[in-house]
């Protein structure tokens, strides 16, 4: 390796490190507010943040029988949705950079991406065996790569489909 490539490697490393600790950063900001937010309603629960696949993921960990920390994630998960939405906007508040922050209350999302995995794995045997397309129910953004990315590994093909709420995932044995 000459010397010019050397040195491009080591600002690739740099570089990976600063966005690692960027995003530590940001995991910090994020469980500071959410700290006071739990502060503030008087609800316990650990905070555990992690960083994987270049975003933060902040999860609110909290006892099996701890109904009122529940109310964070809401019906359908909307409450969690908003409380995440609110965690980045205060995360732009302290660092002046957006967040693509993911926030798990309870184990809420790592229970839903499950759902949806399963969900997907059923709507690919339909595909698969009708040959058809299967549009599956409105979910979010989040949710959609989750079905997208199961999706891809069985093969087929996917794309979102509607506006807004209605937004969803179309599966298919191709394009």
């Amino acid at each position: 390796m000459n010397e010019e490539q050397t040195n491009a490697t080591e600002d690739v490393t740099d570089e990976e490190e600063l966005e690692v600790t960027d995003l530590e950063a940001e995991g910090d900001h994020a469980a500071d507010y959410i700290e006071e937010l739990l502060d503030i309603a008087d609800l316990d629960g650990d905070i555990d943040i992690e960083v994987r696949n270049n975003r933060t993921y902040l999860s609110v960990l909290a006892s099996e029988d701890d109904e009122d920390i529940q109310g964070l994630v809401g019906k359908n998960g909307k409450t969690l949705e908003a409380l995440q939405e609110l965690t980045r906007l205060a995360v732009l508040s302290s660092t002046g950079q957006r967040s693509r922050l993911i926030l798990d209350i309870a184990g809420h999302r790592v229970q839903r991406a499950d759902s949806l995995r399963e969900l997907a794995r059923e709507a690919i045997a339909k595909v698969e065996s009708d040959g058809g397309q299967e549009h599956m129910n409105p979910m979010s953004p989040y949710e959609r790569k989750i079905v997208h990315d199961v999706v891809a590994e069985a093969g087929l093909y996917s794309e979102s489909e509607g506006e807004g709420p209605r937004r969803h995932v179309v599966i298919s044995a191709g394009e």
